[in-house]
């Protein structure tokens, strides 16, 4: 049960997103501040007032935050496939200048 538990933990706290995951999050990322930065320019221009610029600016990097930095499943509906080592082994270390690494 609490081998369960940290495995749950890593798995949160690690944040492992495949390569179309991080395309995507790039994606979102720059459509929503180019477009939370629009609607804050012009909302503050309508309304004479650059608080409100500024505060729905930030509101819409915070939204741009929530929505690209955690790990959320829809960034790793891809996962990569890798190819296994020479010797089919895993974790055998590391060949530097002839010698043997671990």
């Amino acid at each position: 049960m609490a081998d369960q538990l940290l495995k749950q933990a890593q798995d949160l706290f690690e944040g492992q997103i495949d390569f179309e995951g991080q395309k995507q999050t790039e994606i979102f990322s720059t459509y929503l501040l180019i477009g939370s930065g629009l609607f804050a320019l012009i909302l503050g221009l309508v309304q004479q007032d650059i608080y409100v610029t500024l505060w729905v600016g930030l509101a819409g990097t915070v939204l741009t935050m929530l929505m690209v930095v955690p790990p959320w499943p829809m960034y790793n509906e891809n996962p990569g496939k890798w190819l296994p080592g020479k010797n089919g082994s895993v974790g055998t270390g590391i060949e530097v200048d002839g010698k043997k690494i671990n």
